[in-house]
């Protein structure tokens, strides 16, 4: 069973996320909150699989909880957001969110971002990873960046190196190991690897991760 926490501050919103999740026999919503500080503390003592954060919320916005809750590790974030790359999706993903997801999603793709959260993967697709970086990453400050670069890649081998600067551009598995003539099996051992050697939750952190060192640049 997969139990949610559902943090946004829509009381509308809130019943019918909670009508859709409850109707599926592997899903449970373990809670609602209607801010950012509420949900950290709900987080803390629930212990959800996933929680679904909005962003824009009075008091605790939904960054400052998503950067709580997944500095303890016990529960993954996804991010709702009203509009596609919504200015504050970036820094959800630095904060350490797993993903986001339109509001307007249809519900199977709802569905389907929650489960892929909780076993573990990203929810951002590569065309929208591409678009996402390209529009936020020059606005931030790069002090550094060779130095970060370099401390980066000297954790990796050679193929790895290869493999994480496939995986920075957003393509998938397969797409990886099509481009670099390996096996699928092979390349999935080899993200497993970056994200241990570089302390990194999912695919999305190696993302912005590569971007902000400056290992991949906007528009590459």
């Amino acid at each position: 069973m997969i139990r949610i926490l559902l943090v946004d501050d829509q009381s509308l919103l809130r019943m019918g996320f909670r009508l859709i999740l409850e109707a599926e026999p592997d899903l449970e919503v373990a809670g609602e909150a209607a801010d950012g500080a509420t949900g950290i503390s709900m987080a803390s003592s629930l212990r959800p699989d996933v929680v679904l954060m909005d962003v824009r919320m009075p008091g605790t916005d939904g960054i400052q909880a998503t950067a709580a809750i997944t500095a303890s590790r016990t529960s993954k974030v996804l991010i709702l957001t009203t509009f596609d790359l919504d200015q504050y999706v970036f820094a959800g993903l630095k904060a350490g969110a797993s993903g986001f997801l339109l509001k307007d999603a249809p519900p199977a793709e709802l569905l389907s971002a929650i489960r892929t959260v909780a076993a573990g993967e990203a929810v951002l697709a590569p065309t929208a990873t591409r678009r996402l970086i390209d529009q936020f990453v020059p606005m931030l400050p790069h002090p550094g960046r060779q130095d970060d670069r370099d401390a980066v890649l000297s954790k990796l081998t050679d193929r790895e190196k290869t493999v994480f600067a496939q995986l920075a551009t957003g393509r998938s598995n397969r797409e990886i190991a099509t481009e670099l003539h390996l096996s699928e099996g092979t390349v999935k051992i080899h993200v497993g690897r970056i994200l241990t050697k570089l302390d990194l939750r999912d695919r999305v952190q190696a993302v912005v991760l590569a971007y902000e060192t400056g290992l991949v640049t906007p528009g590459s």
